[in-house]
């Protein structure tokens, strides 16, 4: 399976591709997209800069799902809203490549990545790093975005586990619940 990772943002956005098969997991790429070409008051043109950076690398890498990291809420709301709609051109353009799109938190990708959710930027890239065997750092929006990546391949195996484990039938319910079976 391979996985698009997403950290959005409105002046630079970070992505991560990387293949998942069993345990294994293998860097594809990785980088950011840049919109600080433009002013700052041109959020039409960032937020196209955005669609098209995305809608470009789901063509390229052909990936089979996508992750993105969910908006934290800012101290400035202006910068939230702002960030909000980075993130929903981001995600609009996965949809529109026919993407499945899954979100998860910084905390929760810290946490998969580097065992607790409150990890600092630098050892999300060592993390990152070491994961995938990298022979330098990510940058940390890449980072991020690779981190989201692992986050999912981990959380999609672990969901694909549990789906195809088999439900109690009613007699075993029945017994756990020291109920009857009919």
């Amino acid at each position: 399976m391979r996985i698009l990772g997403i950290d959005p943002g409105l002046q630079t956005t970070g992505f991560g591709v990387v293949d998942f098969d069993g345990q294994q997991l293998r860097y594809v790429a990785s980088g950011t997209i840049r919109t600080t070409s433009l002013a700052l008051g041109d959020l039409p043109g960032r937020l196209k800069i955005l669609f098209d950076g995305i809608t470009e690398l789901a063509a390229r890498y052909q990936p089979d799902a996508a992750a993105v990291e969910i908006v934290f809420v800012n101290v400035n709301p202006q910068s939230t809203l702002m960030l909000g709609q980075a993130r929903g051109a981001c995600i609009t353009a996965l949809v529109a490549s026919h993407l499945p799109v899954a979100e998860y938190t910084a905390l929760q990708m810290k946490k998969a990545v580097v065992g607790h959710g409150r990890a600092a930027k630098s050892q999300v890239q060592e993390m990152v790093r070491r994961l995938l065997q990298l022979p330098a750092l990510p940058g940390t929006d890449a980072a991020d975005g690779l981190g989201l990546a692992i986050t999912h391949a981990h959380v999609g195996a672990a969901m694909g586990r549990l789906g195809a484990a088999t439900p109690l039938n009613r007699r075993q319910h029945a017994m756990y619940k020291g109920g009857r079976s009919y």
